[in-house]
């Protein structure tokens, strides 16, 4: 019998990259959003790459409980990947409670109401912010977690506890949360990609729409950190190599080889780049220059940090494998899909 997954936040930009992945690996798949930060772009895009018209989607909020608890009870759902959360640094910082009511009430839904219908298995979207400020890098699995430099991720940190308290006091769920690095780029069609509401606040998105000339210039916040060109250092991961370690950690749970009931995986490249550098990779790729300027330091941003992926290589059976010039020429070819896209609605 085929397996259900439900994929909370399903209609963003990791939400839809996994779907593609999970129906092109066999699986039902149930999205729901509330499109609080994205449009039916990518849920339409995934329609088109997969051939499927019938993706069962629904518009709701996981801070609803009575929402939550009504797709779990009308559904039957294997396994659940839980995105549904708010996810800018800066606007975290700026207000925190919108932060902290979101990302936690949803989640607690979500958990109960699987527990209550008999869906065993939880995948959580975490996130590299866990580690805070790292001592040594890379970072490992068992790198201890500092303190958090933003609301956000306090909240992926506190999501992880509430999973991990929650697998210890019911023996009928098991979890695994992934610990994202840096996801960038778009999906090879070029039919989905990052498509935020508004400004950007991750660094792709900003410096496709600069060139492209939807901003006028894109700022590079701080050029006076410990690293050997100033600018901050991050492990940019491929979206698809990422929606494809959801893949293995689903399948992982739901053929029973869990060694554990509740685990936790690295997923990055273990190399590092400076915004910098991404910059420059992306000028070489596209064949084109940026406008960019360095503006001061960003409140909540760490120096530098990237993973050390060997465990989820090993336990796994995943690695990434997208050269960055690859990833970046699909970032660019989706921005300019917008833009066609676009014009044409205007004709």
């Amino acid at each position: 019998m085929r397996k259900c997954v439900l994929v909370s936040g399903g209609a963003g930009f990791i939400g839809s990259h996994v779907t593609v992945e999970l129906i092109e690996a066999g699986y039902d798949v149930i999205v729901a959003d509330n499109l609080s930060n994205c449009d039916m772009t990518c849920f339409e895009g995934v329609k088109k790459i997969t051939g499927k018209d019938d993706i069962p989607f629904f518009k709701m909020d996981f801070c609803d409980p009575v929402a939550t608890e009504l797709l779990f009870t009308t559904h039957q759902i294997d396994a659940v990947i839980h995105f549904s959360g708010f996810k800018a640094v800066g606007e975290s910082v700026a207000e925190p409670l919108k932060y902290y009511r979101n990302n936690l009430e949803s989640f607690i839904n979500v958990i109960e109401s699987a527990r209550c219908h008999g869906c065993e298995n939880i995948l959580f979207s975490s996130s590299a912010t866990v580690y805070g400020i790292p001592e040594k890098l890379p970072v490992t699995e068992e790198t201890p977690r500092q303190s958090a430099t933003s609301p956000y991720g306090n909240t992926k940190q506190m999501c992880e506890d509430i999973l991990r308290d929650s697998v210890k006091a019911y023996p009928e769920i098991k979890g695994i949360a992934l610990r994202y690095f840096n996801p960038i780029g778009a999906h090879p069609s070029a039919l989905i990609g990052e498509l935020p509401n508004g400004i950007p606040n991750n660094l792709v998105p900003f410096i496709t729409q600069t060139a492209i000339g939807r901003r006028e210039c894109l700022s590079v916040f701080g050029d006076d950190y410990p690293t050997p060109d100033g600018t901050c250092q991050r492990d940019f991961i491929d979206i698809v190599d990422l929606a494809k370690a959801h893949v293995f950690a689903v399948r992982r749970m739901l053929d029973g080889k869990m060694k554990k009931e509740y685990e936790i995986y690295n997923i990055g490249t273990g190399k590092p780049l400076s915004v910098m550098e991404l910059i420059v990779g992306f000028e070489k790729a596209n064949n084109l220059k940026l406008n960019y300027k360095f503006a001061p330091r960003r409140e909540g941003d760490v120096p530098a940090i990237w993973a050390d992926p060997t465990l989820a290589n090993k336990e796994l059976g995943w690695k990434a494998e997208r050269k960055t010039e690859d990833t970046l020429a699909a970032a660019w070819a989706w921005e300019k899909h917008l833009a066609e896209d676009s014009r044409s609605s205007r004709e």
